[in-house]
């Protein structure tokens, strides 16, 4: 056993010290590596792009093509890693062999593990997470630079990880997830996450949810019903035409003759005012069906990302929204998809949000037509609205039957009673949300 030892004084004292220095070396590219990755992946993109796209150096370019070759550089930084910390504990052990023999390699296995944790890993990963936009701009050119010398290493380590995974019957394909979907999540949580923090306000929170909800939203999610659409029967006489155009807060309304599927027209309060004024307020002169605009109608299918283009594109802030079969099922104005963004938007001929009531303990009557947007948007609630549009949509959704009056359910932290019932629509309930359900028991 005495034979496999071999004596210390073999080992030289330049080459303990040259031992020592590449170590310490390589120790520093481990170092390097780790904060590196960990600086790349922590770093705002947003910031960056914008950093880049205002002409501040070329280091934002560089952390900007290293963050669109994310795979590229995370791989070659971790080559690099475990290349570098597998050379230095090889020469560790190699010195502390030849120091104290076979004993070396236990103090090797210490000392190394130490070493690495410390300075090569928790130090500079913590110094690069607190500190990431920066380190990735000072570090930017040199990550870039191994990424490049890593790359063939990289590949071939990539195309053996396909071809394993492809042998164990996973797609690569399957991994590389939707980037617009992944781009609108990480907008959506850093949002929240500002919102938690307190760095953001509940209005711009909703505000910019609002943008990012519009792609997946339909003109029926936020359209008025159909049931609260202010209608004029075109034979009507003019001065009951013109006092149901005066009496209502919309300057807007659509005009049907006969049947109120049959919309004829829209008439614009404006246009009704102007003519009165040409026949020097004799309304029985004024023709006022012959004052309505042709209407537009669109499918209750259309996304508000296209609405709202399409309001854009023809100027026309009014539109009528059918089914399939051409049934009405309400209107949609270029304000409702803005509020949708903004929040409400009221002026002193607004009428406060109809259908909702707040009642003196805490409940609310909440008639069946509200819609689930609107009504989480007036009493900053979150009640889900993938299944139903209408609150009473939501209550039927919940119950998988049409419950009859003074029927009490209870999901999703809140109490819904049903006041009122035609036939099998739910006209009227009553909604105890959690806080009020909470004051109700408290002695």
């Amino acid at each position: 056993m005495e034979e496999s030892l071999i004596p210390a004084h073999e080992l030289s004292g330049s080459d303990l010290i040259f031992s020592i220095g590449v170590t310490l070396v390589l120790m520093m590219f481990s170092a390097f590596f780790a904060g590196s990755e960990t600086a790349m992946t922590a770093a705002s993109r947003a910031r960056m792009h914008q950093l880049e796209k205002e002409g501040e150096g070329e280091a934002a370019k560089h952390v900007n093509w290293l963050l669109s070759h994310r795979e590229q550089m995370v791989g070659s930084m971790l080559f690099g890693n475990t290349f570098v910390n597998i050379a230095s504990s090889a020469l560790v052990t190699s010195v502390l062999l030849t120091l104290f023999g076979t004993a070396g390699v236990a103090a090797a296995t210490v000392i190394t593990t130490v070493l690495v944790l410390i300075f090569c890993e928790v130090l500079p990963k913590t110094y690069a997470i607190a500190n990431a936009d920066r380190t990735a701009l000072r570090l930017g050119r040199a990550v870039r630079v191994a990424v490049t010398l890593f790359s063939p290493v990289v590949n071939v380590v990539a195309w053996i990880v396909a071809m394993i995974l492809a042998a164990m019957g996973v797609k690569s394909q399957g991994l590389v997830e939707d980037r617009e979907e992944v781009a609108h999540e990480e907008l959506r949580g850093a949002i929240d996450l500002h919102h938690i923090q307190g760095a953001v306000q509940t209005s711009d929170r909703n505000m910019l949810g609002g943008i990012l909800d519009l792609k997946d939203l339909q003109v029926a999610d936020i359209m008025i019903h159909r049931k609260s659409m202010v209608l004029i029967d075109g034979d009507l006489p003019p001065e009951e035409m013109l006092d149901r155009v005066l009496s209502q807060p919309h300057t807007r309304l659509p005009v049907y003759k006969g049947d109120q599927d049959n919309i004829v027209g829209v008439l614009h309060a404006k246009d009704v005012l102007r003519a009165l004024a040409r026949a020097g307020g004799n309304i029985k002169a004024v023709n006022v069906l012959s004052l309505a605009a042709k209407p537009w109608f669109i499918p209750d299918t259309t996304l508000l990302a296209d609405q709202l283009r399409a309001f854009l594109q023809r100027r026309n802030h009014f539109a009528i929204v059918v089914d399939e079969y051409g049934a009405l099922q309400g209107l949609i104005t270029l304000e409702d998809i803005l509020e949708e963004i903004v929040g409400e938007i009221r002026d002193e001929h607004d009428v406060p949000v109809s259908g909702v009531r707040p009642q003196v303990d805490g409940t609310i009557n909440v008639d069946g037509w509200v819609s689930i947007r609107e009504l989480n948007r007036a009493m900053n609630w979150n009640l889900p609205d993938e299944e139903a549009t209408t609150i009473a949509g939501l209550v039927i959704h919940e119950a998988q039957a049409i419950p009859d009056v003074a029927q009490i359910f209870a999901f999703h932290g809140f109490k819904f009673e049903v006041l009122r019932r035609q036939k099998n629509q739910i006209m009227a309930l009553r909604v105890t949300p959690p806080d009020a359900a909470v004051a109700s028991h408290t002695p």
